[in-house]
């Protein structure tokens, strides 16, 4: 190997270092190693052992499934499995998913993955999903374009401006984070719908605690509501590391009245 190429696995790892703007001296000291035989990995010098990769990628806070990309690429066998949902291993994770949904109603709850794609849903998210076409429901609802395309909820949305710098501002911190090529993607795609007149500038409401609810007009007056997210602990599995629970709560008694009602 030409001493002054990185490796594959070495340049993956200078971009995750980059991308995290840490000098090699920041990461080494993170990862209990020296500067210089980090300087040698990445430019292809030495070879990373499976330990050394681990321990980098930690320190890194790297995905799981970009982990394996890592370990692949120095040549070891990944070190985090990626299941099915359906597989009779997750049947945990399946019970627990369903509790966590059902526990929720009346208000709406969700559980996505990685792409921010609606895996599971509970009964109140046909609040949110009441009058949705089907061309932006299959092959698979998102979050992202069910509520920023003009036929999704953004013809909905009483706050759209706020709502949209907001959800571009979220996904963009994530592409930037995780360099994820499918994110970047769905970014530049969103980012390119029409905003319906009158809609270009970012509106502010009342004051809130929440900086920016959803604000949704509905036959039954305007609902408000936050949301919080959930993710597991410690997972050991890659599909299990990529999901997270969206949980919907009322901003206001109104709101609380009418979903329950619903």
């Amino acid at each position: 190997m030409d001493p002054e190429q990185p490796s594959h696995v070495g340049a993956l790892l200078r971009e995750w270092r980059q991308r995290r703007r840490l000098s090699q001296l920041d990461l080494a000291n993170l990862a209990d190693t020296s500067a210089r035989h980090l300087s040698y990995l990445e430019n292809g010098r030495a070879r990373p052992s499976r330990k050394m990769l681990l321990r980098l990628s930690a320190a890194l806070e790297v995905p799981l499934r970009e982990r394996n990309t890592l370990l692949l690429a120095a040549d070891y066998a990944p070190a985090y499995r990626e299941s099915s949902l359906d597989d009779g291993y997750m049947a945990s994770i399946r019970s627990a998913l369903e509790t966590m949904l059902a526990a929720h109603e009346p208000y709406p709850a969700v559980v996505i993955d990685r792409l921010w794609n609606v895996v599971q849903g509970n009964r109140a998210m046909d609040v949110l999903m009441s009058g949705i076409p089907p061309h932006l429901l299959k092959p698979q609802p998102n979050v992202f374009r069910l509520v920023l395309h003009p036929d999704g909820l953004a013809a909905r949305l009483a706050n759209l401006g706020e709502v949209r710098e907001l959800f571009l501002e979220r996904l963009s911190h994530q592409v930037n984070a995780t360099g994820d090529a499918e994110l970047r993607t769905l970014h530049e795609e969103v980012a390119r719908y029409p905003v319906p007149e009158g809609e270009d500038e970012v509106s502010r409401h009342r004051p809130s605690p929440i900086q920016v609810p959803l604000r949704i007009r509905t036959p039954f007056g305007e609902l408000a509501m936050f949301s919080t997210m959930a993710t597991f602990g410690a997972p050991a599995d890659v599909t299990l590391s990529e999901l997270a629970i969206e949980l919907f709560y009322p901003l206001d008694d109104f709101t609380a009245a009418a979903l329950r009602s619903m």
